[in-house]
């Protein structure tokens, strides 16, 4: 299975058009049917139902998206350690955080960026769900979680956790709360501004009086980039 004929299918099965892939890749439309057609013959399945417009995946075509992504982003890793190789003058990080995470990172990641100018850091915002899921499949090369200590608690209590809507950001969190919509949990760190001047109420709940963890995640047994494994050294150290 060639690599340039996964990049031709992701970029069809994007796009949803042999043509407008063609245009995206600077290839000729018939070059782009030929790639399909062995990527097929390979694999012994249609990938795409022919006739559908816009272009629809097949079962076999769903599937092996997925695995074409790993692959391809596998691909962009090994590249990423090659040029990590030069000392971390160059290389990049990608670190997937919540909101509330970042703002305890946020000074381990100043001292990684005086330290190593020439590293690329990219923070990628998303629920702390998704994160693991990111990381498995090399598109982050850590991940910070921390939700599931709240969901232990509640557990423990043998309480609901009732949580009918999630918001993007804690900004349009605290201000639902302003707006009487509701109550949330969140890190006090990122509400002590409101409580101070009243905008926000604290309600002190014994059972919740927890410290919380920041939990890193990686791949299991896999060696970490240059760049993610100097990270966790400074967290370690610090």
């Amino acid at each position: 299975m060639d690599l340039s004929e996964l990049q031709v299918f992701l970029t069809v099965a994007k796009e949803g058009s042999f043509s407008r892939a063609a245009e995206r890749l600077y290839r000729t439309q018939p070059a782009v049917s030929l790639a399909i057609r062995k990527l097929e013959d390979s694999l012994g399945q249609p990938l795409f139902v022919r006739g559908a417009r816009p272009v629809r995946l097949t079962d076999a075509g769903s599937l092996l998206r997925e695995y074409a992504e790993r692959l391809l982003n596998l691909r962009d890793e090994v590249k990423k350690g090659l040029l990590e190789l030069e000392g971390l003058k160059r290389g990049e990080l990608s670190l997937g955080v919540n909101e509330s995470s970042i703002h305890a990172l946020l000074p381990a990641v100043a001292k990684f960026r005086e330290a190593h100018p020439g590293v690329q850091v990219r923070l990628h915002r998303m629920f702390s769900r998704d994160i693991p899921h990111e990381v498995v499949n090399y598109r982050l090369d850590l991940g910070a979680v921390s939700y599931v200590r709240v969901i232990e608690l509640f557990a423990r209590h043998r309480t609901a956790l009732n949580m009918p809507m999630e918001m993007p950001t804690i900004e349009s969190i605290k201000r639902f709360v302003q707006m009487g919509m509701g109550v949330a949990i969140v890190p006090r760190m990122c509400v002590t501004w409101e409580i101070e001047h009243g905008w926000l109420k604290e309600i002190k709940v014994r059972q919740m009086n927890i410290p919380r963890h920041l939990y890193i995640v990686s791949r299991r047994g896999a060696r970490l980039p240059h760049a993610a494994a100097e990270f966790m050294h400074l967290l370690k150290s610090e």
